[in-house]
């Protein structure tokens, strides 16, 4: 199979979505053809484009990813769909396996566990196209690769909460403290004076905390009229 799989990203964070974008741009094979920041705007893309698969986040400020999957179930859509979400509640997975997602991936996004995916979904293709009717033992074949394949959904939340290089969670741990009133607006300066770390750990920590939904940043303006970036618990 030569044919290139065409992908609709949906996730709300601009910043995440480029990420995804870019992650697939070194996948070759792979193509996205829209980006969606919101539910209706997903579900649009969705029915117009017809997408083979779709990066689907679940958290949006109108809805959930699962429950445009399952009106989407309904409505006959047979696009694939790749869970990519924060949530790591064992009824979350439950629900999205129930609505038929083809893999569960929590953030944040690590580009090999995303690439291994898309390759796992292009051999699921390429099974089913080989084939003009069935036998026994290609049912047997193509079942056993769905069960492997939830077996590993299950245990995904093992995989991927492996912290990334450069992340160690002694050090998140720290900046979690510091962050322990809801309140607390801090730049990367401050938060690293008070873990004892550079400026520069210190925001790389925190833009690691923004990317798994732990915190929220926002620009502001300093007494010299720089900008900078400032934190807060979500």
């Amino acid at each position: 199979m030569t044919t290139t799989i065409r992908i609709v990203i949906a996730e709300d964070d601009p910043q995440i979505a480029e990420i995804q974008r870019r992650f697939i741009e070194r996948i070759e094979g792979f193509e996205v053809i829209g980006i969606a920041h919101g539910i209706d705007e997903a579900r649009d893309l969705i029915e117009v484009l017809t997408p083979e698969l779709v990066l689907l986040d679940n958290q949006f400020p109108t809805g959930t990813g699962l429950e445009l999957l399952r009106e989407l179930r309904a409505d006959g859509c047979n696009t694939d769909v790749i869970l990519v979400t924060a949530a790591t509640e064992v009824e979350t997975l439950r629900q999205a396996m129930h609505s038929g997602i083809f893999d569960y991936i929590l953030k944040p996004l690590v580009f090999e566990r995303l690439q291994a995916s898309l390759q796992k979904f292009r051999g699921h293709l390429e099974r089913f196209s080989d084939l003009d009717s069935l036998i026994q033992s290609d049912v047997d074949g193509l079942l056993q690769a769905s069960t492997d394949d939830t077996s590993q959904q299950v245990s995904v939340a093992k995989v991927t909460n492996r912290l990334p290089k450069g992340i160690d969670g002694l050090t998140l741990d720290k900046i979690r403290a510091v962050f322990s009133a809801p309140s607390t607006l801090l730049n990367a300066e401050e938060v690293g004076q008070q873990i004892g770390a550079s400026r520069t750990t210190a925001r790389r920590y925190l833009e690691y905390m923004v990317s798994t939904d732990e915190l929220s940043a926002e620009v502001s303006y300093g007494s010299v009229g720089r900008p900078e970036r400032r934190y807060q618990l979500c």
